[in-house]
């Protein structure tokens, strides 16, 4: 039986920092600007605490500056917003990242809106988001971003091709329906009130799944040969009691049927830090008045 091509997220992702390196390079020689990127992490959470070291490295691997702000779980809301109202003033700061979740005395909401719009890399301010709705320019969240290169590269063009998103979430769900749409996609957003679920995920060309429960898109939810993206990352156990990564989509089934996939761990998750610092890029470009570059991997 014929298995599914893997899409190797890990890979692209490495040859897009090369390409993202080599922007930073010539920004730097040509205009004498450092992108600089800050991450705030509140808390001693040891998977956030995985992602911002990881983070550091790649924005340093690729010439930018590394700014890492800590604060303790105990601290209150005035605190964080007092320290990204810092960082909004710092010129040299051109992406502000706050890492979550953050602590429950701290309403998330209130942070992302105090984060300078232009300074936004993650996307996640309203402003960015009504400008995607809308077709505007504003920063596009990483994760959904990558999702779309990680399809293009795949299919090219993605015009005419029927796109079901499973998953609603500002972060995932609602950005990527409108990535989709501007590519000119047919797109439908399914989620759990869904009717007749898996039919609806069968009758898509593209199928992105973003719910966060482990292996619930089954190989019989999918239409052969379609492009699955794998949004999910669910730690499950083990006999061993380490527990093992696993997305939303059941990848032993659907690889048997789909055309392509991304795997988890290796898919969508290495793009999301790398579309981090492409927009950081980006956005060091946009406030000093400079064309932003278009960014392509390496060969």
């Amino acid at each position: 039986m014929a298995t599914a091509t893997i899409i190797d997220g890990k890979h692209y992702a490495a040859r897009l920092r090369v390409g993202i390196a080599t922007q930073v390079a010539r920004l730097k020689a040509e205009h004498g600007i450092t992108p600089g990127l800050a991450v705030v992490l509140v808390g001693e959470d040891p998977a956030s605490q995985v992602y911002v070291r990881n983070k550091g490295s790649q924005t340093r691997e690729v010439g930018m500056n590394s700014f890492e702000h800590r604060l303790p779980a105990t601290a209150t809301q005035a605190e964080l917003l007092a320290r990204v109202a810092e960082l909004n003033r710092n010129p040299a700061v051109n992406g502000i990242l706050v890492q979550l979740p953050l602590p429950k005395q701290i309403d998330p909401e209130a942070v992302i809106e105090a984060i300078a719009v232009r300074k936004d890399v993650d996307g996640f301010h309203p402003l960015n988001a009504g400008l995607l709705a809308v077709g505007g320019t504003g920063m596009v969240p990483c994760t959904p971003l990558g999702c779309l290169m990680l399809l293009k590269d795949r299919i090219g063009s993605l015009a005419g091709l029927r796109a079901v998103v499973l998953g609603r979430s500002n972060i995932v769900g609602k950005p990527m329906a409108a990535l989709l749409l501007r590519e000119h996609c047919t797109v439908t957003i399914a989620h759990s009130r869904t009717r007749d679920l898996a039919d609806e995920c069968r009758r898509a060309d593209v199928l992105v799944a973003a719910v966060g429960k482990a292996r619930m898109v089954k190989g019989d939810w999918i239409k052969p040969g379609a492009t699955v993206i794998d949004v999910g990352i669910n730690r499950v156990p083990t006999p061993d009691g380490k527990g093992r990564l696993v997305g939303d989509v059941d990848f032993e089934s659907a690889v048997e049927v789909a055309g392509a996939i991304t795997p988890v761990p290796g898919g969508v998750g290495p793009m999301t830090i790398a579309c981090l610092l492409l927009n950081t890029l980006t956005a060091a470009c946009r406030q000093h008045g400079i064309p932003a570059p278009e960014v392509r991997p390496s060969a």
